[in-house]
């Protein structure tokens, strides 16, 4: 198959710094242009990455993007996106908005947490008190409460996990510190017995030819956000293998299509990628429901892959989101073979699904202990449900987590199971229940409205109370 490729010119890299300073970026944040949302514009020296690291700023802070324009030919990136709060409202508050100015224009040069004056801000980077433990394996029940039980025996206190289920297999980051320092753990003989003790764990629940890992990461300032880490690790699992593009269409550069694509009604994963000639790209069209997010994941799994998004356009209506990126691979070449295209289809359709986990959302508030985790998960195994996905998070003697579950019965969870699990827990649940108004905190009977959960990271900015800074999404039970 004939290759395309297009001249990339080189770029010292002392030379790229000294182009950033000359002209740092420009952040443009405007209430006037648009009457139902924020538009936040974009101005800066393009590198690879670029587009994924303002993309993570704005999702961290939990902003919804309804569209975006992209342009980064000319080695200059420009940028244009719609945004809105958890609520569907503008961005009004300044604090916040200097915060995303600050934030937009220092993350090249520093990685230095930067604090939004008046609030908290915790972007979900690795959390660097703590020691992290990533692991891929096989996605079976019970093997969360099994490796957190394995973890309260050897005196490792959790304060700080995520975890993400896709297609039979399991990837998670926990960030561990000793239950009596307080501390990282450090000591590489403890740190390699325990590291043991946990392959033992997951050894045993694997078939035979199926990949299992268990590492240690210490501390380190460069250390990636632990969301992407995530995409990394199943994709480094390889979990993309069996995704299958849903009525998706792959063209060959001379017009043929090997699939055809579906009616537009139809809400399955759609992914197709055509070539440019005139141009020089290869157009990738992602079509699929439409969720917050939804272009974090899937601009991660662009630039992880080692694809350079040069113009994109993204755009959301009526639940369903259109996402049109113009790529070339860092040599400067297109994607022509089918192999290659069919991959990149399915890595993209791995990055849409891995967030999208199905199960019912269970907020878990809590006093913090060693071994809560472990408790949480057992009693979750002892009453039949499945964790799919899940985060926790820990701060001063509060821990919360946030769980989605699923169980043989259809999940059906009546009242008195839930008043069961808080008891053996010693915290509150709120059950979130799919049909609008139908959340559910069983120690208070206000109905909850259908306002994201007090979990999520970005509402720090959305409310001066104080709030637990853990966020779950699926995870084993």
């Amino acid at each position: 198959m004939e290759q395309y490729c297009y001249y990339r010119p080189y770029y010292n890299p002392a030379f790229e710094s000294l182009i950033e300073r000359i002209n740092p970026p420009r952040v443009c944040i405007d209430n006037d242009a648009c009457k139902n949302c924020t538009l936040i514009k974009v101005d800066s020296a393009n590198k690879h990455g670029i587009l994924l690291e303002v993309v993570q700023i704005l999702t961290d802070l939990d902003l919804y993007i309804s569209k975006s324009y992209i342009c980064s030919d000319g080695g200059w990136f420009m940028d244009v996106f719609h945004v809105t709060d958890q609520f569907g409202n503008k961005i009004t508050d300044e604090a916040l908005i200097q915060y995303i100015q600050k934030a937009v224009c220092t993350k090249r040069n520093s990685e230095e947490e930067q604090v939004c004056p008046g609030r908290e801000v915790r972007p979900r980077h690795v959390v660097m008190e703590h020691t992290a433990l990533e692991m891929t394996m096989t996605d079976q029940p019970g093997l969360l409460s099994e490796v957190s039980a394995v973890l309260a025996e050897l005196g490792c206190h959790v304060s700080a996990g995520v975890a993400w289920t896709h297609k039979h297999r399991g990837a998670c980051i926990i960030y561990v510190d000793d239950q009596e320092m307080g501390r990282p753990i450090t000591d590489q003989k403890r740190l390699s017995h325990i590291q043991e003790q946990l392959q033992s764990v997951v050894e045993a629940h694997h078939k035979n030819g199926e990949k299992q890992t268990v590492r240690w990461t210490i501390p380190a300032a460069t250390q990636t956000h632990t969301e992407r880490r995530l995409h990394q690790l199943m994709l480094a699992d390889e979990d993309y293998t069996t995704c299958c593009n849903c009525g998706g269409s792959v063209c060959d550069g001379k017009g043929m299509k090997y699939e055809r694509l579906r009616e537009m009604s139809c809400e399955c994963n759609h992914v197709s990628i055509d070539t440019c000639k005139e141009k020089g790209y290869s157009v990738v069209n992602i079509r699929c429901r439409d969720r917050p997010k939804l272009l974090f994941d899937t601009v991660c799994a662009l630039t992880d892959m080692q694809y350079m998004v040069f113009h994109a356009a993204i755009s959301s209506n009526s639940s369903i989101a259109v996402q049109e990126y113009y790529v070339r691979r860092k040599d400067g070449c297109t994607l022509n073979t089918e192999k290659e295209r069919r991959k990149v289809s399915q890595c993209l359709i791995a990055a849409v699904e891995r967030r999208g986990t199905q199960g019912l959302k269970l907020d878990i508030t809590a006093k913090d202990r060693t071994g809560l985790l472990s408790d949480v998960t057992r009693v979750f195994r002892e009453n039949g449900l499945s964790v799919t996905r899940a985060e926790i998070g820990t701060r001063g003697e509060k821990a919360t987590g946030t769980f989605y579950v699923t169980d043989a019965s259809g999940l059906k969870i009546s009242k008195e199971m839930v008043e069961a699990m808080e008891k053996e827990i010693g915290g509150t649940i709120v059950l979130h229940d799919k049909s609008p108004n139908k959340n559910r905190n069983y120690n208070n009977t206000n109905v909850k409205d259908d306002k994201p959960s007090l979990l999520s990271l970005g509402s720090f900015l959305w409310s001066r109370l104080e709030r637990i800074s853990g966020n779950f999404g699926p995870i084993w039970s």
